[in-house]
């Protein structure tokens, strides 16, 4: 029996020590990200791997001044051939992401990636009811086109290109019936990458580029301390509003929750200056919202 117990134990004690090899640990200022991998598997080595949640990290911290929260973990899943295949964050008192790598993906690859980015700016925003995932699901779209392009890893007009591009597949289709009531793919993501698109220009033209949704956003995230808890989705654009002096959010939600009302995203490049000519993007800087297009991917 002694015997036996002391096997158990030395089996056990392997087991932690082979799950440590499997951790690692990543502080962005005051808060701790844990790292878990199931499996080691992978070209690049855990600590590259490691190191580029790292980086993706400090992007979102960048945006919004702080890492959304203090502690949170990360589990990498290893999957066939390069890239990272997607992401899922699960919000809860300790937040997790739950995110799946090629085994051969590479550096270049790895920083070409949206999706953790994606993920994590979900913990900035606090959780609100089913209903208004577009809101959620559009932030995450939009702000990290955002905070990508103010940290260099994408240009400008890497950024606004893919917005021309895709933005389209956000605008009410036949029986739509506004952003609170009509979920297809399209109007839950892009439809909110819109809706926070005009916010962003609109802010910008109020506050005569001084303000911008970056400072909403930052503003929630101080308040509520992020998607720890659920909030009434009018208190939250209250409070975003409350951070620009405006009531532009609060607006923006009343006009397009419940009813299919169109963006003019025309009216809104023409106002930014941007141009597209022959598939490509260009940037008139006379236009009378040049300076609000140059200053959302300004480093803040």
């Amino acid at each position: 029996l002694r015997l036996l117990v002391l096997f158990a134990a030395g089996a056990a004690s392997c087991s932690s020590a082979a799950q440590r090899d499997l951790e690692r640990t990543v502080t962005v200022d005051d808060s701790s990200i844990t790292v878990r991998f199931a499996s080691a598997d992978f070209a690049l080595g855990l600590d590259e791997l490691t190191a580029w949640v790292g980086r993706r990290a400090g992007i979102v911290r960048d945006y919004y001044g702080r890492f959304p929260v203090s502690a949170a973990s990360v589990r990498i899943r290893r999957a066939s051939g390069a890239g990272v295949h997607g992401g899922r964050e699960f919000s809860s008192a300790a937040p997790l992401i739950a995110i799946s790598v090629g085994r051969d993906t590479t550096r270049a690859g790895l920083d070409d990636d949206w999706v953790l980015v994606h993920e994590m700016i979900h913990l900035a925003f606090p959780e609100v009811a089913e209903q208004h995932a577009w809101l959620v699901e559009g932030l995450a779209v939009y702000v990290e086109g955002v905070a990508r392009a103010q940290a260099g890893n994408i240009t400008p007009t890497e950024f606004w290109s893919g917005l021309v591009a895709d933005m389209p597949q956000g605008e009410p289709g036949a029986g739509d019936q506004g952003l609170d009531h009509t979920h297809s793919w399209g109007r839950t993501y892009w439809g909110g990458a819109i809706f926070c698109l005009q916010a962003d220009v609109l802010i910008r033209e109020r506050t005569a580029n001084r303000k911008g949704l970056q400072d909403a956003l930052r503003g929630v995230l101080l308040a509520t301390g992020g998607n720890t808890h659920e909030w009434p989705i009018a208190k939250v654009l209250a409070l975003a509003d409350a951070a620009t002096g405006t009531d532009v959010l609060l607006t923006l939600y009343r006009e397009h929750s419940a009813v299919a009302k169109p963006f003019d995203l025309r009216a809104i490049w023409r106002k930014l200056g941007i141009v597209e000519r022959a598939g490509r993007i260009e940037f008139d800087d006379t236009a009378p919202l040049a300076a609000a297009r140059r200053g959302i991917t300004a480093k803040n």
